[in-house]
């Protein structure tokens, strides 16, 4: 049975989600009922990966569109959904992904507004439809991104039967309409009977991979062995790792790329170049972000002290300790040996030639 952690039903204008604070201990799908909901879902990582959040986002949306009395006219719609879109970008606002579905949506509801062609009422459904649609095609741009990432590791190996991965954090299909981006790879790797083993990190604070990515492992039988954080270096030196296959919430136009805290310090992207192990970055292209050139001027998310200080509300740190705790690193395009899209595999300095 595939994991889904985003449920939508048109019939019964219901959007359910799984609320993944509480996995792997407990499954819960929470019912979204509007974009109030659909923030705080957002914003506390009951929803999360920058897929997913744009896509729970936007059928939030629909499902406050759908339930709303009459708007007045086309006007009035338009600026409706302009506030509720806006809105939802400042949930997480590292991940790009909402970002670019808001600015897109804007842009065709003002082509729609200015359309003598489209009623109130077909401008509605024309939206509501989009919105819809982004489901499948991220499950399809997920396969393919997996299929894409399989091969070009099976091009640079001539090992082909013993591929070994390393991933952090969670890329899978907790993290997207389903399949997923860099477990997408991984999945595409199993599915060939290419795959060997996996390790993936633990993924302090949050620990997405503990409890996330473990999860999905274990549920499709992927032979696959967590680990701490500070255990990468150990690792890369003695498992023989094939590649190191990440995700990315920003990829800039240089190439640099923001992912989940640890993907760039001294325990994966440097170390994985210090051992001559390739270093994959797996996003769709609406991860990239084509109005910002470099991974400096990100806006990297900052969370909350306790994920640090507690574990499942138990304190672990002294009391009165300051933290910071950025949800995200940026990792150097001079460290990435290639960014895996759904339209292929691109070097980063070949990167905006294909977007």
């Amino acid at each position: 049975m595939t994991l889904e952690a985003i449920k939508w039903n048109r019939e019964e204008n219901k959007l359910v989600i799984l609320d993944q604070t509480l996995l792997p201990d407990m499954t819960l799908y929470l019912h979204i009922k509007d974009v109030q909901d659909g923030w705080k879902a957002i914003n506390m990582m009951k929803v999360r990966g920058a897929p997913a959040i744009a896509i729970v986002g936007c059928l939030s949306l629909t499902s406050e569109i759908i339930n709303h009395k009459e708007f007045k006219n086309k006007q009035a719609f338009f600026d409706f959904m302009k506030a509720k879109l806006n809105y939802l970008v400042t949930a997480r606002p590292t991940a790009v992904n909402m970002k670019k579905a808001a600015d897109e949506f804007i842009k065709l509801a003002n082509e729609l507004y200015n359309d003598s062609n489209y009623s109130l009422s077909s401008m509605k459904d024309r939206i509501v439809n989009d919105f819809e649609g982004m489901l499948e095609i991220d499950v399809k741009v997920n396969m393919a991104i997996g299929n894409n990432g399989a091969q070009e590791i099976l091009s640079k190996n001539a090992s082909k039967d013993s591929i070994i991965i390393l991933t952090h954090c969670n890329t899978g299909s907790l993290a997207t309409a389903g399949y997923g981006t860099a477990l997408g790879v991984i999945r595409s790797l199993h599915k060939m009977e290419k795959l060997i083993h996996v390790y993936c990190t633990e993924t302090r604070p949050y620990n997405q991979g503990a409890r996330l990515t473990a999860y999905e492992l274990v549920h499709d039988k992927i032979p696959a062995t967590l680990i701490c954080d500070d255990m990468v270096a150990a690792v890369l030196k003695t498992k023989k790792i094939t590649a190191v296959v990440v995700g990315a919430d920003r990829v800039t136009l240089n190439g640099d790329t923001a992912n989940k805290i640890g993907t760039y310090q001294a325990s994966i992207a440097i170390l994985a170049k210090y051992h001559n192990v390739p270093f994959y970055v797996a996003a769709p292209r609406t991860s990239i972000d084509t109005n910002m050139y470099k991974g400096d001027d990100i806006i990297i998310e900052k969370r909350s002290a306790e994920e640090i200080t507690h574990i499942n509300g138990n304190r672990i740190a002294a009391e009165g300790i300051e933290c910071w705790n950025p949800a995200f690193d940026v990792t150097p395009a001079s460290l990435i040996t290639g960014i895996i899209t759904e339209i292929g595999t691109f070097s980063p300095e070949e990167l905006k030639k294909h977007i």
